[in-house]
């Protein structure tokens, strides 16, 4: 992947994209803000649901004990998997023990974090993703570009398409006369699913939260795919990152308060669905949960960027985010896209390729993400921190002609007569460049921002200058 900037720039060339973009992000706002509105204790259902997460992930060695206590002593089997290769090995030897050569799955952001449909399709095994988004985006042989709405990107003309030219291909096709009416198209994938769901022995799930006390992993919906995956299969594998734990039944409650109103504008999940262990006779009968770290507690070392880690990823942040409606979640060359995945990533992976360690800048700082978190992230203060780390972490690697800018302006700012010598100019070149109020094309190395926004016109007069001329210079 190319680093944020330049990924950025072929995204915005993309106007259908835009409008895509806009148009589904605005709707989520509004129903956001209208069921959030509801709630005359908003605010401490924030508090509440930040508090918890910060209590959990500082206990975190004693509540995955206690989760997988609770999980064998209800017939299931935990397994710690440090870093993606091991998770991915250790759910392909899962399947392979079943004799299956296939999976369903549930829509789960750990899995395609660790590019686990990779993994198995090179151990000979397909998984099939059944989430309308997911599959969406499977069928298209693409990327998800957001964390609730993977294929936000793509209008109704696209997804039936795509439905026409690729469901025969891998089950049951799409009728000739398919059009894009959703319900239609929601009927077309209904009948797609439908024989894997009946023929699949073998599912794996992610989960939005798992309970500390009593073993129980948490999915919530939209659509009741999640739950055809939980209850049919023969076998369950969950992969959970660590950070999912909450301590108990009612610390679930705040979270299933906050979690659909921020998401999806909705009062409560059409589909919560819970399970704890193996009951006899009823669902899987075998059930394994993988427990991901992948970067998490090097996350949790740094006092800062923990609180990353509180995210219940209902991608309320990308919603408002200016930057990420502009550009989508491909430039972000991630599955955490837009502000949380901004902060995240990089801390997940390290600022090592050239799109991590750009991540942090993709943002205008604007705070509308800290304003709309359910539990309070401040994601502007974690920009600043990691952009910090990024330049201590490649400060042998800096920017020449930036150094040499920054260089040019430390000498400016450095003397009051060479400042006012450079507001007299810069007022001065108003006349030249900026007679409209903004300028619209500067030179490069400048062009790089007048080439996707306008600059302001340096003022007509400077401060100094009508201090001078209207107070003589006297305070």
């Amino acid at each position: 992947m190319p680093s944020f900037p330049d990924a950025a720039k072929r995204e915005l060339a993309d106007s259908q994209l835009r409008h895509n973009l806009a148009n589904a992000t605005t709707t989520i706002r509004r129903k956001r803000a209208g069921v959030v509105d509801e709630l005359d204790d908003w605010a401490q259902l924030r508090e509440s649901g930040a508090a918890i997460k910060a209590h959990a992930l500082s206990n975190l060695d004693t509540y995955l004990e206690r989760f997988e206590t609770a999980v064998t002593e209800a017939g299931g089997t935990v397994h710690w998997a440090r870093d993606a290769e091991e998770a991915n090995r250790i759910v392909t030897e899962l399947v392979r023990a079943t004799g299956e050569r296939e999976v369903v799955k549930v829509k789960s952001m750990a899995t395609q974090e660790i590019e686990l449909n990779e993994a198995l399709a090179e151990a000979g095994i397909d998984a099939w993703e059944t989430d309308l988004a997911e599959l969406i985006v499977q069928l298209g042989h693409d990327t998800p570009s957001h964390i609730l709405v993977p294929a936000i990107h793509r209008n109704r003309a696209e997804i039936r398409e795509i439905f026409r030219r690729e469901m025969g291909k891998v089950g049951t096709p799409a009728p000739e006369d398919l059009t894009d009416e959703p319900a239609r198209l929601a009927e077309a994938a209904r009948r797609h699913l439908r024989e894997k769901f009946l023929r699949a022995k073998v599912a794996i799930s992610g989960a939005n939260f798992a309970v500390a006390d009593t073993g129980t992993l948490v999915v919530v919906e939209s659509e009741g795919n999640g739950r055809m995956c939980l209850t049919l299969p023969e076998t369950l594998i969950s992969v959970v990152g660590i950070e999912k734990i909450v301590p108990s039944w009612q610390d679930l409650e705040v979270f299933l308060q906050l979690l659909p109103r921020s998401s999806t504008g909705e009062r409560m999940n059409p589909y919560t669905s819970t399970w704890t262990g193996v009951t006899a006779g009823d669902g899987p009968q075998e059930f394994h949960v993988v427990l991901l770290d992948n970067g998490r507690t090097n996350a949790l070392a740094d006092e800062v960027g923990r609180q990353a880690l509180r995210c219940i990823r209902c991608s309320a942040c990308l919603n408002v985010c200016p930057v990420y409606e502009r550009t989508g979640g491909h430039a972000y060359g991630s599955v955490y896209p837009g502000p949380i995945g901004a902060v995240l990533t990089p801390q997940l992976r390290g600022t090592a390729s050239e799109v991590d360690k750009s991540l942090p800048y993709a943002s205008s700082l604007c705070g509308a993400c800290y304003d709309v978190c359910p539990v309070a992230i401040d994601i502007p203060d974690l920009l600043v921190h990691l952009r910090t780390r990024v330049v201590e972490e490649h400060s042998g690697a800096r920017d020449k002609p930036m150094d040499a800018l920054m260089g040019v302006a430390s000498w400016v700012l450095g003397d009051a007569k060479r400042l006012a010598v450079a507001q007299k100019l810069a007022s001065w070149s108003r006349k030249v460049i900026g007679r409209r109020g903004t300028i619209g094309r500067l030179p490069a190395p400048l062009s790089r921002w007048t080439d996707a926004r306008d600059a302001p016109a340096p003022a007509q007069e400077s401060f100094r200058s009508w201090w001078e001329r209207t107070r003589g210079g006297k305070a």
